[in-house]
């Protein structure tokens, strides 16, 4: 009678919170559809009218069409004038030119989006990694839920993210950080909170309808849900071997469709962080190229929320708080796992120019290879010399914390910088794992607060120390044409002249460790007070697998043979 009792409280539970969150985004998708009709361009499903000569443009982003001045008072509106009309003669000239120039400018947009899917299906692949490497690190006797929640984490957190999540984030993206080489998306032009460069929250695209419903953004959308997913992966790994499943499947719905969207608006999305370069004067704004914390740091401190919410795992701190070391129950999955992570960040950090035309793809490939396989190294010699032995499980975490290291700057820093980058990484890595388990006895089954949470906030500020000015020039709209006195100058760090980019990262990336991790300890300290997120200790005891599931990771196991 107690186990029916507890599957109705079960039962009762999921649909009580699922309810709600769908009634909430439903209200939300009838108060932004009101604007649909008043939207100015018209979204292109068929992909037909996307890219024509106002996207051909030459290797230095020159545009093949001259644009018309506007601004009579401007010093230099005479010659702008006197191109313009010279642009129009030469195309009353030569009408071919224009029509090629169409079809020079799809096919320009049509490779950009081909490179894009196809490196978010790479990062889509990462799911297999993290759901091998929680797995194998963790004890057998809890495999088989490990494995549901990675594969449920998916599911729930993409229907909150195209319910909600994709809105908030990208709703206004239009207004200040279109991605032109994905056509510019001009349809998602509202914030839902805020204005102009001082937007917080997107407000087009619920459900991915009106606005929504165009080739560019569904682009986008397909790379960026997967971006969401990874945050949501990242908590697997610290609420493991306790967690309830409906507890999981709300906190996977917070993250889908509100705590990422919400922060990754503010600099993905054209939102405000990104935009303090030109209203504050801080460097070129907020910068993470594919996200050290808008995804990573992100998922780490909202896991580590949870940790604490959830406390440790019974068993975990014995008598006094001493230390009890569960090992990992599958090496083949962990290494397995991590080397398809690797191979997965391929589409994570190069693809995240959001176009094959940028040439500089193939620096943030190498950069974030050299990151990883310097901070593996760097935490097997620092663990042997720590515990006179290398780790696996550790080296795993250190390639980890250095492709979350990396993930911020790639594209900014020198392959020299990368291996730096990746060093302290792996060196930041132990050292999180460490304070966490013996200072804060905070129970981190897989490490994931340490290799991305503190890994994550390092990156973005190893971006304002090491950003070398090769790359950026006019990045979130500051230096178009010459940025600290250089022509071309991009994003630059603190040992190449730019404290203001440096104080920026500093405090952007504090910001995300703090939003993350305020916002979840908040909503789910409540949650918990409602309705114990934790199972029963006997069903901890036992293994979650039958318990939550009713099916053995390892069924043979269970098997008596008599010969």
């Amino acid at each position: 009678m107690k186990n029916r009792a507890d599957r109705f409280a079960w039962r009762r539970s999921l649909a009580v919170s699922s309810g709600t969150i769908l009634v909430v985004t439903m209200l939300i998708a009838g108060f932004a559809t009101a604007c649909f009709a008043q939207d100015a361009a018209k979204p292109d499903p068929a992909g037909t009218a996307t890219g024509d000569k106002n996207s051909a443009v030459d290797a230095a982003g020159n545009p093949f069409v001259v644009p018309e001045p506007t601004d009579k008072s401007a010093s230099d509106y005479a010659q702008k004038k006197k191109d313009y009309d010279e642009f129009q003669a030469q195309a009353a000239r030569e009408p071919l030119a224009v029509k090629l120039a169409d079809s020079v400018g799809h096919t320009r947009i049509g490779t950009n989006f081909g490179w894009t899917l196809n490196t978010g299906y790479l990062v889509l692949f990462m799911q297999a990694g993290f759901a091998l490497l929680t797995c194998g690190l963790v004890r057998k006797k809890n495999a088989a839920h490990l494995m549901m929640l990675n594969f449920a984490a998916y599911v729930f957190a993409f229907l909150a993210y195209y319910a909600i999540g994709y809105a908030f984030q990208f709703g206004g993206v239009a207004i200040n950080a279109a991605p032109s080489s994905l056509g510019g998306i001009p349809t998602l032009n509202k914030f839902l909170i805020g204005s102009g460069q001082w937007g917080f929250v997107g407000g087009k695209g619920f459900f991915l309808t009106g606005p929504a419903y165009d080739a560019g953004s569904n682009c986008l959308t397909l790379f960026e849900v997967v971006f969401m997913e990874t945050a949501g992966y990242i908590i697997v790994g610290s609420v493991c071997e306790r967690i309830s499943f409906w507890a999981f499947l709300v906190c996977e719905l917070f993250i889908g469709g509100i705590l990422y969207p919400i922060s990754g608006c503010w600099t993905w999305g054209g939102g405000w962080l990104s935009q303090i370069g030109s209203t504050l004067n801080m460097g070129h704004g907020y910068v993470d190229f594919a996200g050290s914390t808008v995804v990573h740091a992100v998922g780490g401190f909202c896991a580590f929320a949870l940790a604490i919410i959830l406390g440790p795992r019974l068993g975990k701190y014995g008598p006094g708080g001493k230390i009890r070391v569960f090992p990992a129950h599958n090496i083949v999955y962990v290494v397995s796992g991590t080397f398809i992570l690797l191979f997965g960040w391929m589409g994570f950090n190069p693809g995240s120019t959001l176009a094959a035309t940028d040439l500089r793809i193939s620096v943030v490939a190498v950069n974030t290879n050299l990151a990883a396989v310097a901070g593996s190294a760097a935490t097997l010699v620092l663990w042997y010399i720590l515990f006179g032995k290398p780790d696996v499980t550790m080296a795993c975490n250190g390639m980890l914390a250095g492709l979350v290291a990396i993930t911020a700057p790639c594209a900014f820093v020198s392959p020299t910088s990368s291996v730096i980058i990746g060093t302290i990484a792996g060196c930041l890595v132990c050292g999180g794992v460490l304070f966490n388990d013996r200072v804060l006895k905070v129970d981190d089954p897989c490490g994931a607060i340490s290799v991305h949470g503190y890994c994550g906030w390092l990156g973005a500020v190893c971006v304002g120390i090491f950003a070398d000015g090769t790359y950026g020039a006019g990045w979130n709209g500051v230096g178009a044409t010459s940025y600290l006195g250089h022509a071309g100058q991009g994003v630059t760090g603190l040992i190449h002249g730019d404290v203001r980019q440096f104080v920026c990262q500093l405090l952007g990336a504090t910001l995300y460790a703090v939003w993350a991790f305020g916002a979840t300890f908040a909503v789910f300290w409540a949650v918990n007070k409602v309705k114990s997120m934790r199972v029963a200790p006997e069903s901890e005891e036992e293994g979650l697998d039958v318990p939550e599931f009713g099916t053995p990771g390892y069924p043979e196991d269970a098997v008596v043979t008599s010969y």
